[in-house]
């Protein structure tokens, strides 16, 4: 097999150190050194120094978990060439798992370009990245606490989540306020109510009639507290991604023009993908990349399965949070597409084609620098006119009436 790059190095990474295979060919076959280093920055420095007396170009690890990422960081400051493998890709065969055996190994399949590299962004996205990660993660925590709080009430018999659509906003707030406070007369909490609550008097007054005891208060009052140091914490975040949005300012502004797609939705997908789309070759690439195309999964002619891959998590959340959005946006493309793919695959489907052809719409946005152009609701009408006259004759026919249709040539009946 051709050997591409004859002195190279794998990383095997591990979270207090990191051991090293050179492979440097010779004319008389290839030689393998191995050393381990802390993962310590004086010993990190060291293996970049050792890398670089041997003359190695081009160096491969495994994305574990967190560990590889001040290996990277303190490695891309030289000449050397990263590259980051995914771990499900360079499995060693069975049998010989050890640090040394899989140092070598990932040193083997990369002289022989048998390595596909996975997408690392460059350092100001993956400061974003961080931020809005951690921002997503502390918003599932308030959610958290939001659910304990309903349970409390719950177990008080203090009905507030039927009532109202959210126990944490400003009638919710100020009823929970009151309860710690020591109220608990119904018609005194009726007062607190505002007028945008839809519920009438009566099921209201029933619903603030409760047995809140003290421990009841004591967990509504721990429970209320971290949630408000979440949203404390909530808002700092934002502070500091306002700060550092700046080269990242004009793509969320051609993504903001995208139906279903906020600001912060947005700066959440920047940070994922970054703003230069070279690293993808085309829109499928980044698509599957995504994990929003359907698996290759055959065997024998079948195709066993279908189902998407787990690809970008953090992403993939976001785009189909994106796509329901627009799925109700009126009169829009993404819209129409929605509920053309809804009739035949189901609205789980339906939202994830149609996430898919905002991230489509998103590589050519971000390659080209342009702004969202839709397509219209009656784009799909407009391609296949024969097609929506077959449908349309076909629903007719379901319903038991026959038609028959003439554009300019024979009728056709139905």
């Amino acid at each position: 097999m051709e050997v591409l790059y004859p002195r190279c190095a794998g990383l095997d990474v591990h979270k207090d150190s990191v051991v090293a295979a050179v492979r440097l060919a010779g004319p008389g076959g290839a030689e393998v050194e191995v050393r381990r280093f802390d993962t310590t920055t004086p010993g990190l420095l060291a293996l970049g120094e050792w890398l670089a007396g041997c003359g190695c170009t081009h160096a491969v690890m495994e994305a574990t978990g967190v560990y590889w990422k001040p290996v990277w960081h303190v490695l891309s400051d030289g000449d050397l060439t990263l590259i980051l493998a995914n771990a499900a890709h360079v499995k060693n065969v069975p049998g010989r798992k050890t640090d040394v055996a899989d140092a070598t190994w990932l040193a083997e399949l990369l002289a022989h370009g048998l390595v596909r590299a996975s997408f690392v962004p460059d350092a100001p996205t993956q400061a974003m990245r961080a931020l809005l990660r951690t921002r997503k993660q502390l918003v599932r925590e308030q959610a958290s606490h939001v659910q304990r709080l309903q349970k409390v009430l719950e177990d008080a018999n203090l009905k507030l989540g039927s009532v109202l659509s959210s126990v944490v906003g400003t009638t919710g707030r100020a009823i929970l306020e009151a309860l710690l406070a020591g109220e608990t007369n119904p018609d005194r909490l009726l007062a607190l109510v505002t007028y945008r609550v839809k519920a009438e008097p009566a099921r209201l007054r029933a619903a603030l009639t409760g047995r809140l005891t003290d421990r009841h208060r004591f967990l509504l009052r721990l429970h209320l507290g971290q949630y408000d140091a979440l949203a404390k914490a909530l808002a700092e975040i934002d502070v500091e991604v306002e700060r550092d949005l700046g080269p990242f300012r004009e793509a969320v502004r051609l993504l903001r023009s995208i139906p279903g797609v906020s600001d912060l939705s947005a700066e959440v997908i920047v940070s994922e993908i970054g703003t230069d789309m070279r690293r993808f070759p085309t829109a499928a690439h980044l698509v599957s990349w995504a994990g929003l195309c359907p698996r290759n999964d055959e065997s024998a002619g079948k195709r066993r399965s279908n189902r998407l891959r787990k690809g970008a998590p953090w992403l993939k959340t976001t785009l189909v949070q994106c796509a329901w959005a627009a799925a109700r946006k009126k009169d829009s493309y993404l819209r129409a597409q929605f509920q053309r793919l809804r009739q035949k695959r189901g609205p789980k489907k339906a939202v994830c084609a149609v996430a898919a052809s905002i991230l489509t719409a998103i590589w050519h946005m971000l390659r080209d620098g342009t702004l969202w152009r839709d397509l219209g609701p009656d784009h799909f009408h407009r391609r296949s006119p024969e097609q929506q006259v077959r449908h349309l004759a076909q629903q007719i026919a379901r319903l038991g009436f026959t038609c028959s249709l003439a554009p300019t040539g024979d009728p056709v009946s139905v």
